[in-house]
């Protein structure tokens, strides 16, 4: 397989890049960076120029990028692209219908959303793991002295991402108080958005002329509700659901947290600052003994990234539910799923107390990842469906 991988430094390129390696494929490498994802002239050139004089299959990138799609449109090679973000604005783009595109998408409500505008095109598919990198990284002494912890998490608070901060004090009451009715709500109910259920097309508009509202390209199919739902509402719930968990399990347990972001809201937990994805995440999962994903509000049913490296790295999850949770993993046996807040607390307690259900879980979690959830695997799945025609 000739392969033209368009890399933009995305953290999950180099699990991909690995996986393409062992699958013997002859990758050729873009790594110039967009200025623009729709316009940039120069990039059009470079993708040009290397379709022209490179034998190719395919084009390959993470996420969506409609000038990519354009130019192998024109040279009639299959674009394949693998959606790691939700909300993913590239989408809205009228490029998503052009039919060489082959695009991936994470999250199933996601996929549905936008099957629809390009059927024989677009398809499901879960993220997956860099286990071999993972296997790698060996934890010596001073791992185990600088990360050794109960509980841990790796992440963002989303509040330096969250527009409803900068907005919220100028909503009239009416709009404010159904916007935070609506942000408690969803927070009392994992795996289901409610938000995008609840917000009508016309408050949608009357809270849009509130804000500084940044508009989507002219040849965009601008989504109202869902970036209202997403990037202002859904954030803010990510942000205080992340904070209220955090500050309940640190009323009881040590909980370490590495993160860029402010952590003036969680006096008791232990702000560890930033943790590099490559050279230090793999340690921390693997000297914690427990691991903590807290899914971003918008991605409504699929699986973050950060639950596949974590048990990738043979560490012990415990997860919010997400419906997809379901389908790859099973709860109690791969990894431990939490329901509230409350359940939580008493199961991070039990874990604690017995290590070696704690570390049987991993172990298990471990083994399905590394025979059903690599990327070598994935991109199998995914050139067979892309080629099977």
């Amino acid at each position: 397989m000739n392969v033209i991988f368009c890399k933009w430094t995305s953290i999950c390129e180099a699990a991909i890049d690995t996986a393409l390696e062992q699958l013997n494929c002859t990758i050729t490498r873009i790594t110039q960076l967009l200025d623009s994802v729709d316009y940039d002239t120069n990039y059009m050139n470079t993708l040009s120029q290397t379709l022209s004089s490179t034998p190719a299959d395919c084009v390959l990138s993470v996420n969506f990028i409609p000038i990519i799609a354009r130019v192998c449109n024109i040279y009639k090679v299959p674009y394949i692209c693998l959606i790691v973000d939700s909300p993913c604005f590239q989408l809205y783009s009228e490029t998503i219908r052009l039919p060489y595109n082959r695009i991936f998408i994470f999250d199933r409500d996601l996929y549905h959303k936008f099957h629809p505008e390009n059927p024989s095109c677009i398809f499901h598919i879960p993220l997956a793991s860099d286990v071999a990198f993972w296997d790698s990284v060996l934890v010596g002494k001073k791992d185990h002295t600088a990360y050794d912890c109960d509980i841990s998490f790796i992440g963002s608070l989303y509040s330096e991402k969250c527009r409803y901060n900068q907005i919220e004090q100028n909503l009239p009451p009416q709009i404010r108080g159904y916007a935070e009715g609506l942000i408690e709500a969803q927070l009392h109910m994992s795996g289901n958005n409610l938000l995008r259920e609840s917000i009508t097309p016309e408050f949608a508009e009357e809270f849009k002329t509130y804000v500084k509202w940044i508009p989507l390209e002219e040849d965009y199919q601008e989504d109202t509700v869902g970036i209202v739902a997403d990037t202002y509402l859904g954030y803010k719930c990510t942000e205080q659901d992340r904070i209220r968990n955090l500050n309940a399990l640190a009323e009881h347990f040590s909980v370490d947290l590495y993160t860029l972001s402010d952590t003036t809201a969680l006096p008791k937990v232990h702000n560890k600052g930033p943790a590099d994805s490559r050279n230090m995440m793999p340690q921390i999962i693997k000297c914690s003994k427990i691991n903590l994903n807290f899914t971003n509000i918008p991605i409504s049913s699929g699986l973050p990234q950060r639950i596949f490296d974590i048990l990738g790295c043979g560490g012990f999850l415990m997860s919010n539910y997400q419906p997809e949770l379901l389908d790859w993993f099973i709860p109690d046996e791969d990894l431990v799923i939490y329901y509230s807040t409350q359940d939580l607390i008493e199961k991070a307690a039990y874990y604690l107390e017995h290590d070696e259900e704690r570390m049987a879980i991993a172990e298990n979690g471990y083994r399905k990842t590394v025979s059903q959830h690599t990327y070598a695997l994935r991109l199998v799945q995914m050139f067979e469906l892309v080629f099977q025609k």
